[in-house]
């Protein structure tokens, strides 16, 4: 269409606060709508990625005259609209108002509701979650269960930007494949705002998390429901595998610190957490692995340990069931983790955590 065309179609339009944007570069950002016409006045809402080529954007103001400002300036300017270096054209919508997608600001919240699609409540667990959201901001709280939709999740960030960032980020994407079980294809996430503002969770468990509150109960119904017991060759009860190990500590001839159980169980994988703690009079120790590790509790049951010179001591180790370690570090208790977000298992050679769409 030629310049003078374009112009004439602006102006013999009706008038609304609702801008259609066209020409719109791939996967554009609200932030970057809200950038390019907030010169104009104060943005309330927006829809981003629309169309067969998701190239295409409405943008809606408080005030019609805001709307009139930005197409009028961008219908006289030698400078078009740009987002990305694209010229964008900006037109009148048919519409008055944006119906069918949260706004920007008040609108949106600290809470997302997240759905996913393709996959069992226990194809997902809440430590996945955890990890994908955790890259863009402080995850505060989790809370999983089943709608009619499927299998969704309420995840809540400390504020409404870092939540607008990470649904921006993950709408439409599926969870890395390498976080997912074996036989999972893809799990494609579908994100919208929560209307709630704070998660209320009573108890740690494989459906909700607290990471606010290492000291929160741990709901022992919840973690016995999905540990089912398992049968072994010769007809016996087999213990459940976890990522966190009980170690029972006997006859101690040394002190035994949380660097010596550290050296010693280091030779099975990477150790993420150690917490020590007195019980019934013994020395207890809990052990958290990256993944469900089964290796160190059956290596040496009930058979001295040496971590390289140390005089040996006896310890028994076994999977305890337990959800990861949650404290804060002290003399007893010391955290080894990868740094937030990194993910418990590394990604295939010189690759990143990809979302793929």
């Amino acid at each position: 269409m030629p310049p003078g065309s374009a112009t004439q179609f602006r102006y013999t339009q009706t008038p609304s606060k609702v801008l259609h944007l066209r020409n719109m570069p791939w996967e554009c950002t609200e932030e970057e709508l809200v950038d390019l016409c907030k010169p104009f006045g104060r943005v309330v809402n927006t829809m981003c990625n629309v169309g067969a080529n998701r190239n295409q954007a409405f943008v809606e103001f408080a005030d019609q005259n805001q709307a009139i400002s930005m197409v009028s300036y961008y219908a006289s300017s030698s400078e078009p609209a740009q987002v990305r270096g694209k010229t964008v054209y900006i037109q009148y919508s048919n519409r008055q108002e944006i119906t069918n997608n949260k706004g920007t600001g008040d609108s949106s919240g600290n809470v997302l509701l997240v759905t996913f699609e393709g996959v069992q409540p226990n194809d997902v667990t809440i430590e996945v979650i955890h990890l994908v959201f955790s890259a863009f901001g402080f995850v505060h709280k989790i809370a999983t269960f089943e709608k009619a939709a499927g299998f969704q999740a309420l995840i809540q960030y400390t504020d409404a930007p870092t939540a607008l960032e990470a649904k921006n980020s993950l709408d439409g994407r599926s969870i890395p494949k390498y976080l997912l079980p074996e036989h999972i294809g893809a799990c494609h996430m579908r994100i919208t705002f929560s209307a709630h503002k704070d998660l209320n969770i009573k108890f740690q468990s494989h459906r909700s998390r607290d990471y606010t509150n290492p000291y929160l109960p741990v709901n022992q119904t919840a973690i016995e429901g999905i540990v089912q017991p398992t049968v072994g060759p010769d007809g016996k009860v087999k213990e459940p595998e976890s990522n966190v190990l009980l170690a029972s500590i006997e006859n101690m001839q040394y002190a035994v610190t949380v660097d010596v159980l550290h050296t010693v169980f280091s030779a099975f994988g990477a150790v993420q957490k150690i917490a020590m703690f007195e019980k019934n009079g013994g020395m207890q120790a809990l052990i958290q692995y990256p993944g469900s590790f089964a290796s160190a509790s059956t290596a040496y049951p009930n058979q001295p340990l040496m971590a390289n010179s140390m005089p040996h001591y006896p310890a028994i180790g076994s999977s305890s069931g337990a959800p990861p370690v949650a404290f804060q570090a002290s003399q007893q208790m010391t955290q080894y983790s990868m740094p937030p977000g990194a993910p418990p298992h590394a990604p295939p050679a010189g690759q990143s955590i990809y979302y793929p769409k």
